[in-house]
């Protein structure tokens, strides 16, 4: 295989991919990394991590750390998340740059062998690939996210010095449980022992296994709503840039005024309070992150990481929004923040995967929008007609398209000036839309 692109085919063809085509391609466990991995001289050995998990979130968090470390002048920080949007190299960055194509074409030729004779998944040669570049490059230091859940994770074969789960929600239900209390357990998997752990939110439900896994471990457990807290969200704009400013509490006083964020989303007023409190442990472990690093690596993480997709602006006029947010608890996010903008009418390109909770993410919708329902370029996309049968149930009105690039042509060709479009419902039709 000589080309990137050949490469990706050999792997799209040859892995399962859980993007592609959801639970099939779900291998829990940690066996087939290890047994990879050890073939491969235990690269996750051999770099410092900062290991992060939650239902929703963690990406956001896992830039932010990114995009400061990267500011405090850390050697080659590594980024590790999934899935990706457009190319398969976002998932693996250092100092926020993809890897180069020639590297992966080159990881896949040199271990093609080894790949065909263990049963992998696409997401653990993703893993492993990512683990050995970072050593390749001397990563100083790297965040990785983990794909599904995290006591069985593929990425949980790494012992971080800093383990972080931003929140705990209902989403991969068949997956991880139906409680709140089966998806904490499984998200409080990456807790490792002596090494301290970073909550970003809790319920009743899940506090108490977070403080029982952490126990169990002699972890350090820190509770991020016990010592900082974000309020006064506004949105500017600075050299033609939104930016999303907010104050920060730190043990109920003042600690930070008009703290900017590049990303937009209402919801960064969870994700930054964790992310602070992920830095006062970095600086307690032997991490130096000072207060001007801080405030530069939240101001510019998408300058510095290239993240896309959380409530990104991809027009003016009309205003065209898009967000990955799709389940319940990223829907209620997104349609809060509809209640904090001024348009004359919502035009709403909207589609779902099948393993998704459809009618609980449904009824949440805005009822006075147009829909443009329509369906990703993937064997997990729901049927665009089935989804329209089923908004209707919930009083959502609008059209169906087979594809993404139709609905949202139909979209820009029907809104109005003063009208929003916004782009959303799944992860695979925001990449379809920017």
């Amino acid at each position: 295989m000589k080309t990137y692109s050949e490469v990706l085919s050999y792997l799209y063809a040859r892995l399962p991919i859980y993007q592609q085509i959801g639970n099939a391609a779900y291998k829990p466990g940690i066996e087939n990394i290890r047994k990879l991995c050890t073939a491969l001289g235990d690269p996750q050995e051999k770099v410092k991590y900062i290991h992060i998990a939650g239902t929703n979130g963690k990406g956001s968090v896992s830039h932010y750390l990114a995009s400061i470390l990267q500011s405090q002048g850390y050697k080659n920080v590594g980024l590790h998340t999934s899935p990706h949007l457009k190319d398969f190299r976002e998932r693996i960055k250092i100092n926020g740059k993809p890897v180069e194509e020639q590297k992966v074409v080159d990881f896949v030729n040199k271990h093609k062998d080894l790949i065909e004779s263990i049963d992998i998944s696409f997401f653990e040669i993703s893993v492993a690939m990512t683990f050995c570049f970072f050593v390749e490059v001397g990563c100083e230091i790297a965040v990785i996210e983990t794909g599904l859940g995290g006591r069985l994770d593929s990425t949980n074969i790494v012992t971080p010095v800093l383990s972080v789960i931003t929140n705990i929600s209902f989403d991969h239900t068949a997956t991880l449980g139906n409680t709140l209390e089966k998806i904490a357990y499984e998200k409080a998997g990456i807790i490792k022992p002596d090494v301290p752990v970073v909550i970003g939110e809790t319920t009743p439900e899940t506090k108490s296994v977070f403080e029982n896994k952490a126990k169990e471990c002699n972890s350090p457990i820190y509770f991020t709503e016990d010592t900082y807290k974000a309020s006064n969200p506004k949105i500017g704009s600075e050299d033609g840039r939104p930016y999303l400013g907010m104050d920060i509490l730190k043990e109920g006083k003042p600690f930070y005024t008009s703290l900017h964020s590049e990303l937009c989303g209402m919801y960064q007023l969870k994700n930054v309070p964790t992310t602070l409190m992920c830095v006062d442990i970095l600086n307690k472990v032997g991490y130096t992150v000072n207060e001007e690093n801080i405030k530069k690596g939240i101001a510019k993480v998408i300058t510095n990481t290239g993240l896309l997709g959380r409530w990104q602006t991809l027009a003016r006029i009309p205003l065209t929004i898009a967000d990955t947010g799709h389940n319940e608890a990223g829907i209620k996010e997104i349609v809060a923040q509809l209640s904090t903008l001024t348009y004359k009418h919502l035009h709403f390109v909207f589609g779902m995967v099948k393993d998704k909770d459809h009618e609980a993410v449904l009824k949440l919708l805005p009822k006075e929008a147009t829909y443009y329902f329509c369906k990703a370029d993937i064997p997990r996309a729901m049927d665009e007609l089935e989804l329209l049968q089923l908004a209707s149930e919930y009083n959502l009105s609008g059209i169906a398209f087979p594809t993404v690039k139709e609905a949202l042509e139909t979209a820009q060709s029907m809104a109005q000036q003063k009208d929003l479009i916004l782009i959303g419902g799944s992860t695979f039709v925001v990449a379809e839309a920017i």
